[in-house]
């Protein structure tokens, strides 16, 4: 089935990790930047289905997300916009780039000249069938409506498949952390707001090729469908839709763990020890285990302070992540070990990861290597 949703796909961008920094002299930020994105605008209404317009709806709940988000302490909340106004693709991908935002969530309304209902989340990535292509190319045909559209965005054409062959390379590596938001939004939907769950899916966004950062732009629900549409254009529908991304967020941000890594003074005295008390024997055979505890922009020196007490923390840069990993064995009884002395520091949410050399692989492919 056809969503349709009109212009200004918008992008899904913002970083939770697009930061600058690069050096570990430079302190670390103190709060978690999150753009929010009210689709459309100005010229540009979107769908307009039964008196209802989307650009109004979206401007609604992303100010009703804002708000709640603006009263934690550790969170600053940068909008594209926060009124009626035209905000072409370049400029929203520019505002989140510019504030090296850790996350970025655009919100959007569909319609159908069905009765279709539900909501469904976004993150970039390659057409899984023909309607999520079709939707890429209505949302992106917003740059028409913009100024040197040819120039701005180097001869892209929105009705061209060929376009979008390499779209969305740029993005692989914030993949993983775009679908971990935009599976708790959906869960929220679904399991709190009891609406109709269409899932999390992939598409080329134009504006995401210029944006650096894990993003997802939300499709709230169906302004065509006549009771999804009323809805949606209630101020309690606003303020349940607006109350599960604001969850979303607040869980994806303890997930990542950036909290943890900012400012941790741990008393040495508590401090964690990883040395085994005797030598391990199921050590497999050039395969070597570690905890993965988050994955950043912020470049931060790996020392048991910055790290709950943790020691043995290493440093790996993948992409423009910085991935930061707890101890490193060829036993996965001990990596187990370690894994739960992590989850015992605080970082409920980390997991254990495998390399051979400098190749990561599953944690099941590993197992199934020979041991010594």
């Amino acid at each position: 089935m056809r969503t349709n949703f009109f212009a200004v796909l918008i992008f899904l961008t913002s970083s939770i990790f697009a930061f600058a920094a690069t050096s570990d002299s430079k302190p670390p930020r103190e709060k978690f930047v999150v753009v929010l994105d009210a689709g459309h605008g100005g010229k540009d209404p979107g769908n307009t289905w039964n008196g209802y317009i989307e650009k109004d709806i979206a401007l609604n709940i992303v100010l009703k997300v804002g708000a709640e988000l603006e009263k934690l302490a550790d969170v600053k909340v940068i909008y594209t916009r926060k009124t009626d106004v035209f905000i072409t693709l370049a400029e929203r991908a520019n505002i989140a780039n510019k504030a090296e935002a850790d996350l970025f969530v655009s919100v959007h309304m569909n319609g159908h000249k069905s009765q279709a209902q539900g909501t469904e989340t976004f993150v970039l990535g390659l057409h899984r069938n023909e309607d999520n292509l079709e939707v890429a190319m209505r949302e992106n045909q917003v740059i028409f409506l913009e100024e040197d559209y040819e120039v701005t965005y180097d001869g892209f054409n929105p009705n061209s498949p060929e376009s979008y062959i390499g779209l969305t390379l740029m993005q692989e590596e914030y993949l993983d952390q775009s679908i971990m938001l935009a599976d708790l939004i959906q869960k929220n939907f679904t399991n709190v707001n009891k609406r109709v769950n269409r899932g999390v899916k992939q598409a080329g966004f134009l504006v995401l090729r210029q944006t650096y950062m894990p993003s997802v732009l939300v499709e709230a629900g169906f302004l065509s469908n006549k009771s999804e549409g009323a809805y949606l254009n209630s101020s309690n529908g606003q303020s349940a839709i607006s109350e599960s991304i604001v969850q979303a967020v607040k869980d994806y941000k303890n997930s990542i763990n950036l909290g943890l890594l900012d400012g941790i003074e741990a008393d040495p005295a508590v401090a964690l020890t990883t040395e085994p008390e005797e030598q391990p024997v199921d050590i497999y055979d050039g395969i070597t285990f570690k905890v993965q505890l988050a994955a950043t922009g912020k470049k931060i020196d790996p020392n048991p302070k910055n790290f709950n007490g943790l020691r043995e923390v290493s440093r790996s840069k993948e992409g423009k992540l910085f991935k930061y990993y707890y101890g490193a064995t060829s036993s996965y009884s001990q990596i187990k070990d370690l894994h739960d002395a992590a989850k015992r520091s605080g970082y409920r949410d980390s997991f254990i990861v495998a390399f051979r050399g400098n190749d990561k692989l599953s944690v099941n492919d590993a197992l199934k290597t020979k041991m010594k």
